[in-house]
């Protein structure tokens, strides 16, 4: 099973950016994708954004030209960036990553907030103040 280490989170004001890394033991297959989810206390674990092994990318409507995600697949370390950081973005962010098929796509991926037989990271938090 790949094993998935989230780094990169911390507090920033309002308006700031970070950048997430997520570095993972083996390199996404065809037909793999990986995906940057967040958790807040109370509220379910939602999908941020994916992307698969093509490269194509989803993003949640709250993050669309905010956030971008992107990966290094020669490293085998799955990027997130996010800028102009709001309140709300504060949660537990974590990494997942495995293979989507059938009727699965990272569209799915995404709106299920991740599949819970796939890989998943220890998360980082990120914390944004007013």
């Amino acid at each position: 099973r790949v094993q998935l280490v989230e780094s990169g989170g911390g507090s920033v004001q309002a308006g700031g950016s970070l950048r997430l890394a997520c570095t993972a033991s083996t390199g996404a297959a065809p037909g793999y994708c990986m995906g940057w989810f967040r958790q807040a206390p109370g509220k379910e674990r939602e999908g941020v954004a994916v992307i698969d092994s093509d490269g194509s990318t989803v993003y949640d409507d709250s993050v669309k030209g905010r956030f971008t995600i992107s990966k290094d697949s020669a490293k085998n370390i799955l990027y997130l960036q996010m800028d102009r950081l709001q309140p709300e973005d504060t949660a537990m962010y974590y990494c997942s990553m495995g293979y989507v098929g059938g009727t699965a796509n990272k569209a799915t991926m995404l709106a299920r907030g991740g599949y819970e037989y796939h890989s998943w990271g220890q998360g980082t938090q990120v914390t944004v103040s007013s």
